[in-house]
């Protein structure tokens, strides 16, 4: 399958999916937990988690199959 943006773009995209998300949950959760309470950062901590390994996924770079 053919990505849908050009390789300028994409390509940044592909390098900064993994280090965004590394960044953002674990500074996310823990504030969530001290400011707000014990379950919003569990809940932010599936929901980001989730839509990080989404996005993982739907940017990235596998060879293509015969």
């Amino acid at each position: 399958m053919a990505s849908l943006l050009p390789p300028t773009v994409a390509k940044p995209i592909v390098a900064f999916t993994p280090l965004i998300g590394s960044l953002l949950v674990p500074l996310v959760v823990p504030l969530l937990m001290v400011r707000v309470s014990v379950g919003a950062g569990v809940l932010a901590a599936v929901a980001l988690s989730s839509v990080w390994m989404v996005a993982m996924l739907s940017t990235s770079e596998l060879p293509e199959h015969p």
